[in-house]
């Protein structure tokens, strides 16, 4: 990597000579802009006001611009006879806990190199100085013109530097917080305490940019002449919150799938709802007032009424035998072997019957028809029979 700066790390009476290597870069795609007519490239010509003349970069120096509008001319001789002590040296003013820097003041990183043999011992002595207390160094350093603030940290094996930003250069936040008086209660944070949890860590170097990656293929396929297809467009993430839980819940849910997760076992634990996808169908029950119940029995205690009376018939015996829709044959009559082979039959018939919900009435009809057959052969025998016992007797 090439070196932006060449200079010393001064650590008290320690001197460090080290090289300023950039240790991030821009991966932006940058654009031209062209005329729209024939294409062609848009350029800016540096034009002096006064003549209206082009000039070149060797013609152009600095100046500053008083409130009046007066040009006061700065040249590089002038500032290089600054008394700026930091002009090559990287100066540590102290070691404090990292976490008394404000990520606010984070900007450029660096790496530093030792620069050369001699340097490789105090460069590895500070090093391992800085992992040992778990502190960070302060640092002032010039660059491009102007003194900076740096802070100094241990990445990996090396020394890195962050350009810091000077406390009087970050705003205070006033006006940006919310106004009024928000309440939050404990089951919204427990919600975002638990998508949290779920959402967990990540690989820092898993993560990359999806935007940049689709401009360069946009660029490819059009400069191959293929066609260009418009993206499919993900579902929205942003839109009015109506309820927090709700949004949280579904953020919950939303995690764990795109993590492969099952989250059953979180829905029971009383988030307070169920999925829509979740959820059984349900048809509606029909609603009937106390009068038509009323009416709906009485219709059917009358039909049943009416069907007990027409499947009641009476054996030549004397006994009766009666039948009630499709249930079993009730016996009013005492034991005989006529009387069990008729309600058997009777029972077979029913059966036979009731089994077609589509034909109940042909089943009663065709109940009533047996009944009175087998009430008929069962009347022939127990005439036979009083006859064998008068017989008997005699």
């Amino acid at each position: 990597m090439r070196s932006i700066w060449n200079g010393a790390i001064s650590f008290g009476l320690v001197s460090i000579p080290i090289k300023l290597v950039n240790a991030t870069e821009n991966h932006a795609i940058h654009f031209r802009q062209i005329h729209l007519a024939d294409g062609g490239r848009i350029r800016y010509r540096k034009v002096c006001e006064l003549d209206e003349e082009e000039v070149s970069g060797g013609e152009i120096g600095k100046a500053y611009e008083d409130a009046d509008g007066t040009m006061i001319p700065i040249t590089d001789e002038d500032l290089a006879q600054l008394p700026l002590p930091t002009a090559k040296t990287i100066e540590i003013v102290a070691f404090v806990p990292a976490d008394q820097i404000d990520p606010l003041q984070m900007d450029a990183a660096y790496y530093l190199s030792a620069n050369g043999v001699p340097a490789a011992k105090p460069y590895t002595l500070l090093r391992e100085a800085l992992k040992r207390s778990n502190k960070v160094a302060v640092a002032k350093y010039a660059l491009r013109g102007r003194e900076r603030l740096g802070m100094l940290r241990v990445v990996d094996d090396v020394i890195a530097m962050h350009g810091l930003l000077w406390p009087d250069e970050i705003r205070a936040p006033e006006g940006v917080a919310p106004e009024g008086d928000v309440t939050v209660r404990d089951a919204e944070l427990d919600l975002a305490d638990a998508l949290m949890d779920t959402l967990g860590e990540v690989d820092m170097d898993s993560l990359h940019d999806d935007y940049r990656e689709a401009v360069e293929e946009l660029i490819a396929a059009k400069a191959s002449g293929e066609e260009v297809r418009p993206a499919e467009s993900g579902e929205g993430g942003g839109g009015k919150v109506i309820d927090l839980i709700a949004a949280l819940e579904s953020s919950v849910r939303a995690a764990k799938k795109s993590r492969g997760e099952q989250d059953a076992a979180a829905d029971g634990e009383g988030d307070g709802g169920a999925d829509e996808g979740d959820m059984a169908e349900v048809h509606p029950i029909r609603k009937t007032s106390s009068g038509a119940s009323g009416k709906s029995s009485a219709k059917t205690s009358g039909s049943a009424a009416k069907t007990a009376k027409k499947t009641t018939r009476r054996t030549p015996t004397g006994k009766t035998v009666t039948r009630s829709g499709g249930s079993a044959a009730k016996k009013s009559a005492p034991k005989s072997t006529g009387t069990k082979k008729s309600t058997s039959t009777a029972k077979k018939s029913s059966g036979s019957g009731g089994s077609g919900g589509s034909g109940a009435s042909g089943g009663r009809s065709a109940a009533k028809k047996t009944t009175a057959k087998k009430s008929a052969s069962s009347g022939g025998t127990a005439k036979k029979t009083a006859s064998s016992r008068k017989r008997a007797s005699a």
